[in-house]
This record gives C-alpha cells, structure tokens and sequence, in this order.
C-alpha cells in the first residue's frame, strides 16, 4: 500500500459531543436550533450538498441554502444548468449539511419543485447587483471557451443595463426541496454515533409539513 493511501487509512477524528437524546420537536424546529447554533460556529452553514439523478446515477454539488419553512428547504439556481434540467426530468433529491465542527450532519431525501414566480423575484430583487448580472449572461452548465468570452458578455450586459433594475432572468429560480426523510446525525465516540430520522407517520414517501411534529415518526438508528 502506497504512503498516502497509509495517511488516509489513519487519518481520523474523536468525537467527544455531547449525548444526542430524543427529541421531542418538529423537525422544522430541531433544524433551526441546529442552524442557529452551527451560525456561530461553522464557516457558510447554509452550504449544502444536492445530489440529483441523471441517465448515469447520481450527481453531485455543493448550493447555498436560502430558505426553509413548514413547506421545505429552498435554493436557487439556473433551471436550464444540469441539475434545473435533471430535477425537471426527475424530481427525487438528496441533501446534506456537513457541520463538521460541530461533528453534525443533517441529511435529507425528498422531491424538488419549483417555487412560485413571486418567490424566485422576491429573492433575486436582494441579490447583489454583479450576481444578478453574472445569473442573466451565464449559460451555467454550458461549455465556454474561455474566461475572455465570459468577461465580455458580462461587460456587454453590465453596460447595457446600466442605470436601471436587473430583471430575473426566466430560466433562473428557486427549488423547493419537499422531504419524506430527515436524519440529524451528532457524532460521539468509539463512532457510537446518535442518530435520529423522522419519516412521515402514514408511512408513504409524500412529503410531510415539517412544522407539524404529528406527522413524522421518529426512529433512532444504528450507527
């Protein structure tokens, strides 16, 4: 075995976090309290990884969480990019937060929808402007020749709308991601982990409110 594949195989952390008991919330409430506390102590915690399903399996990247709410999580991003076109083809998501500072996690399944038109302006209109213009010249997902041909448009753009509003492009918006399954996961140690997955109480896969603690069963699992 090589030398650096011998430095991952011992490469390791203690987790020394305090016992993660049942709890006795919604899972909207438990994920604010767990944001609220890894706000002061993790560097961009709104940071996300989405997996989304292509022809060839799953298909991963990091998004920056803009909203949660009873109805689900929310982020934005260019709906003609690969993942807009993968989750308009097939709306089954993954998502996690890896908090690793705090040794948490927070995992989720669920469906991916758009978010209304009103919604997508309401947070597009607070973008900073150099955003707002970067989302109405990129063709994300798309091949570019170089970062001359990106600059250009950029500068093109920017002069052609000064001194007036950037419009929300049509092809750019947000995701809802609707959740069937929420796991918080607190590391502890011997890799004895706590973890605890709420699921709806009837049983189905069909996203459940996440401010009503009656309809999710709470399960522990095994580490």
């Amino acid at each position: 075995m090589s030398e650096p594949v011998d430095r991952l195989a011992q490469t390791r952390a203690s987790y020394l976090s305090p016992t993660f008991d049942r709890p006795e919330v919604s899972p909207l409430e438990l994920f604010r309290t767990w944001y609220d506390e890894a706000a002061g102590q993790v560097r961009e915690p709104n940071a996300m990884t989405v997996s989304t399903l292509d022809e060839w399996g799953p298909v991963a990247r990091i998004v920056l969480l803009k909203g949660v709410d009873a109805g689900g999580f929310v982020f934005f991003t260019d709906y003609d990019s690969a993942k807009g076109r993968q989750l308009r083809t097939d709306p089954r998501i993954a998502a996690s937060f890896p908090w690793q500072d705090m040794h948490r996690q927070i995992r989720i399944r669920g469906l991916a929808e758009e978010v209304a038109p009103a919604e997508s302006d309401a947070y597009f209109a607070v973008r900073p402007r150099g955003s707002q213009i970067a989302a109405s010249v990129s063709k994300q997902s798309q091949p570019v020749s170089g970062r001359e041909q990106m600059e250009d448009e950029y500068s093109r753009a920017e002069a052609e709308l000064a001194g007036r509003d950037v419009p929300r492009p049509d092809h750019w918006g947000g995701f809802r991601i609707r959740p069937f399954e929420i796991e918080f996961w607190q590391g502890q140690p011997n890799r004895f982990h706590d973890r605890w997955v709420f699921r709806p109480a009837d049983g189905s896969h069909d996203p459940a409110d996440l401010a009503a603690a009656e309809a999710w069963d709470l399960v522990r699992l095994y580490p």
